[in-house]
């Protein structure tokens, strides 16, 4: 008894003495005091450089143009910007342009998406395989190199200067992406909410609205808000197909304020950030949709 105690104790004393003068071990996977820092040090660095471009946008559409390359924050801060490019100049047009544009845009973007998806999905016919790499081709070419033939089509049926041929042109850069991904999405979704659809009675395009469309929220989410970019943010196309400063979109009228013409910096950046509102106000209101529509989106490709 008594050596088991004495060993029991010296145990002990080890234990402790090796706890004390030992460092810690680290669990596998845990970071060390200094990598933690590194890591944080890093993260934050890269979250002011990606956070003082639009900061700094932002701080000088309040700046007058005599202080437009000034260092200094806002010194003489000044809402004549904003006045001065809703009223006196074709904004309003241009943001009415550009609604009528995104919506139809996306109202059709996510219609042809989600049906060519579902069918890829779901249905086998001849001609299917073809079909899925032409959408995957088309996401090879550069924007730049479609310009030139898209703006012959385009001038052949008398689509220049018209919204309608803005669209098209959009949905053939936002269909191609949007179906392959919608059809990674449905495939996530069991066939047998299928099956029982046509038990039901349903016929097949019951079914996918009726049965399939309410569960494919976060897959629409995703499809409407890409499409959305698409055609808010795009310059090449919108400059090239529409001429006349009322026919312009917003990403397009934004040239105006700069060009070899013009230097007015100060405009330009109170346009941008009233551009950007509204896609900020988008994505705020899809962005709980996004990261499941994306992460399904990417399961099976």
């Amino acid at each position: 008894m008594a050596t088991d105690d004495t060993t029991r104790a010296t145990t002990t004393t080890t234990t402790v003495t090796r706890r004390r003068g030992a460092p810690r071990q680290r669990r596998r996977g845990e970071r060390s005091r200094a990598a933690s820092i590194g890591l944080h040090a890093t993260l934050l660095v890269a979250a002011a450089i990606a956070v003082f471009p639009p900061l700094w946008l932002l701080v000088t559409s309040f700046k007058p143009k005599t202080d437009t390359f000034t260092r200094s924050l806002v010194s003489g801060f000044t809402l004549d910007n904003y006045d001065h490019v809703i009223n006196d100049t074709e904004f309003l047009t241009w943001f009415g342009n550009s609604v009528v544009i995104v919506l139809a845009t996306t109202v059709i973007g996510v219609f042809i998406s989600s049906t060519t998806g579902y069918a890829l999905s779901r249905f086998r016919f001849p001609g299917m395989r073809p079909l899925m790499w032409t959408l995957l081709l088309t996401q090879m070419f550069p924007m730049a190199v479609l310009i030139v033939p898209l703006y012959n089509l385009m001038s052949r049926y008398g689509l220049l200067n018209q919204p309608v041929g803005l669209v098209v042109t959009y949905l053939t850069i936002a269909v191609p992406f949007c179906a392959w991904m919608m059809k990674s999405f449905f495939d996530t979704i069991p066939v047998a909410i299928d099956e029982s659809g046509r038990v039901d009675g349903l016929n097949p395009f019951g079914v996918f609205w009726r049965l399939i469309m309410p569960l494919a929220k976060p897959g629409l989410a995703v499809t409407a808000f890409y499409s959305f970019v698409t055609a808010w943010a795009e310059v090449a196309f919108a400059t090239a197909f529409m001429t006349g400063e009322r026919n312009l979109t917003l990403a397009g009228g934004l040239q105006t304020f700069v060009n070899q013409h013009t230097q007015d910096w100060h405009l330009m950046t109170a346009a941008a950030v009233l551009i950007a509102v509204p896609a900020i106000l988008v994505f705020g209101y899809a962005q709980r949709h996004l990261q499941s529509g994306l992460t399904a989106g990417a399961t099976k490709a």
